[in-house]
């Protein structure tokens, strides 16, 4: 690497956030935590991520989880998908959610399920 005479030797790390704690990915946040019994992680209305504690750290199993939340981020980014505790919104429709369980056509299906669409991927 070129350097001028009065360069100090620290290097730029162009393009991140400056975070103290772990990140899923630049600029997520990622929060290791005790989550609710089968739970492995969720994305967060405030653009961070929880991550069960007993997901091992850089493990296949974390990478393939931080990819499927991440996907979830994104989605929330851009308008496709949103949530309260009442409801979730994906792709403009609207489906009631309560106690763990979302109104999916006729039934109510537990959270997370790969029946829904927005857990496809």
């Amino acid at each position: 690497m070129f350097k001028l005479p009065n360069q100090n030797n620290k290097k730029i790390n162009k393009g991140r956030f400056s975070h103290s704690g772990e990140e899923a990915c630049p600029g997520t946040p990622l929060h290791r935590k005790n989550l609710d019994q089968g739970i492995q992680a969720e994305a967060n209305n405030d653009g961070t991520i929880f991550i069960d504690k007993s997901v091992e750290p850089g493990s296949a199993e974390e990478r393939q989880i931080l990819a499927h939340e991440v996907k979830h981020l994104t989605d929330m980014k851009i308008g496709k998908l949103k949530y309260n505790d009442n409801w979730i919104q994906y792709n403009g429709k609207e489906y009631p959610r309560s106690e763990g369980k979302i109104l999916y056509g006729e039934e109510w299906i537990d959270e997370g399920s790969k029946e829904f669409p927005w857990e496809q991927h």
